[in-house]
C-alpha cells in the first residue's frame, strides 16, 4: 500500500505540474505570438496611443492655461469693478454734498430775499403811515382852524380874516407838534 500511495502521489504531482506548465511546443508558439503582437503594437498602436495621450495632455494643459488666464481676467475685472464702484460712490457723495451746498445757498438767498421784502413792506407801511398822518394833520388843521375861528368868532363875536386865522392855527399846531 505504501507503494500505491507513493505512485498515486507521484501521479498527482505530475498532473499538477502538467496543469501549471504548458507543453513546450505550446510555450514556443505562445512566445512567438506574443512577440509578433508586441512588435505590431509597438509599430502601430503605441505611437498612435502616445500621440493621442500627448494631444490629450496638451489639450488639458491648454485648458488649464486658459482657465488661469480667465481667472486672472476675472480678478482684474473684479478689481476694476470694485474700483469703479468706489469711484461711483465717491461721485454720488460729491453730488449729494454739492446738492446740499446748493440747497443751503438757495435757502440763504430765499431768506435774504424774504427779509429784504419784509423790510420794504415795513418801510412802505411806515411811509404810508407818515403820509396818512400828514394828510390827517392837514385835515385836522383845517378842521381845528375852522372850529377855532368859529369859537373865537362867537367869543369875540366878530369875524377873523382868513390870513390871521391861518396864522393862529399854524402857530397853535406848531406848539402842539413841539410838545409831541
Amino acid at each position: 500500500m505504501g507503494i500505491l500511495l507513493a505512485a498515486a502521489e507521484a501521479s498527482e504531482d505530475a498532473t499538477v505540474r502538467d496543469l501549471l506548465l504548458p507543453v513546450d511546443a505550446e510555450l514556443i508558439w505562445g512566445l512567438f505570438a506574443f512577440a509578433v503582437l508586441f512588435l505590431v503594437m509597438r509599430r502601430l498602436v503605441f505611437p498612435r496611443m502616445n500621440t493621442m495621450l500627448e494631444e490629450r495632455r496638451a489639450a488639458i494643459e491648454g485648458k488649464m492655461e486658459e482657465a488661469e488666464r480667465v481667472r486672472v481676467e476675472m480678478e482684474d475685472a473684479k478689481r476694476r469693478f470694485e474700483s469703479s464702484l468706489g469711484d461711483a460712490r465717491g461721485e454720488a457723495a460729491r453730488i449729494v454734498d454739492e446738492a446740499r451746498t446748493a440747497a443751503e445757498s438757495q435757502r440763504r438767498e430765499i431768506v435774504a430775499n424774504a427779509e429784504a421784502e419784509a423790510k420794504r413792506i415795513v418801510e412802505r407801511a411806515t411811509a404810508d403811515a407818515e403820509a396818512e398822518r400828514a394828510r390827517l394833520l392837514d385835515e385836522l388843521r383845517g378842521q381845528v382852524g375852522a372850529l377855532a375861528v368859529d369859537l373865537a368868532g362867537r367869543i369875540v363875536e366878530r369875524e377873523l380874516d382868513a390870513s390871521t386865522h391861518q396864522g393862529l392855527v399854524d402857530d397853535y399846531i406848531s406848539r402842539l407838534a413841539a410838545r409831541n
